[in-house]
């Protein structure tokens, strides 16, 4: 039985996390087929934007790890491609965090571009708890996300964020009720989903550059190629004859 469910509304990929009987936890089939989904919906034109939840009362709760193989290092790599595979999408992307987030779930949620929270989702490090180092490059997104203060509490001190501790210390963009998690993930996701593709794609990757740039003067000139390009487009044009026609008021 497939541990992941895909489709397409409004331009969105909807990945869920299909194994509510060991609360979506990954394991090495699962990370598989995250790996196929994205593939699948990346090469699918129609597709701008992607949202990921979980089925049932979790989002994820971490990995099984009991079946690594003779070589740890390599079974840990096979299991972090089922949260490595978002953070190298060139599509927006979204977790809907619809429950608790533990481990290598936290990671998968880490790994996306914006985290939504229900009120029933836990962010929950719990690797230090579990007499394991944190893995994934854990340490590494959550310090950029939410900074040191934030990783020492939730990863030394076993810190667990509700959804709104979630939203207030910056791990998530904001925290809503459990029935409107979804529907406002994919409602976001939409507005990426709906500007012209490539263009999506070339902001996404902007914004990950200018974050190792150190001056102004060098971000300036990094967008620069990219929005000379942009307003070359026919999809510039468009839009902007239609504001103009709104503006005049024959639209």
């Amino acid at each position: 039985m497939a541990a992941i469910r895909t489709e397409v509304i409004d331009g969105v990929g909807l990945v869920t996390l299909a194994a509510p009987e060991r609360r979506n936890a990954f394991d090495l089939a699962m990370c598989d087929e995250v790996v196929r989904a994205l593939d699948d919906l990346e090469a699918d034109a129609a597709v701008g934007a992607i949202v990921v939840t979980g089925e049932g009362t979790a989002f994820c709760a971490g990995a099984d790890l009991s079946h690594l193989g003779s070589s740890h290092r390599d079974g840990l790599l096979a299991v972090y491609e089922g949260f490595l595979r978002f953070a190298r999408s060139p599509l927006p992307t979204i977790a809907a965090v619809n429950g608790p987030a533990v481990g290598a779930g936290m990671n998968l949620a880490l790994a996306c571009d914006v985290r939504l929270a229900g009120e029933s989702a836990r962010f929950d490090t719990r690797f230090l708890q579990l007499g394991i180092h944190p893995g994934g490059g854990h340490t590494w997104m959550l310090q950029r996300i939410a900074g040191p203060q934030a990783t020492a509490a939730t990863v030394l001190f076993g810190e667990v964020l509700d959804g709104a501790e979630a939203a207030r210390t910056g791990v998530a963009w904001r925290c809503v009720p459990d029935d409107h998690l979804v529907p406002t993930a994919l409602a976001m996701a939409a507005r990426a989903a709906a500007a012209p593709r490539e263009l999506v794609e070339r902001v996404k990757a902007t914004i990950g550059d200018v974050a190792t740039i150190a001056s102004h003067p060098e971000a300036v000139e990094r967008e620069l190629g990219d929005q000379v390009w942009s307003v070359q487009q026919p999809a510039f044009a468009e839009r902007l004859a239609s504001m103009q026609r709104r503006i005049s008021g024959n639209a």
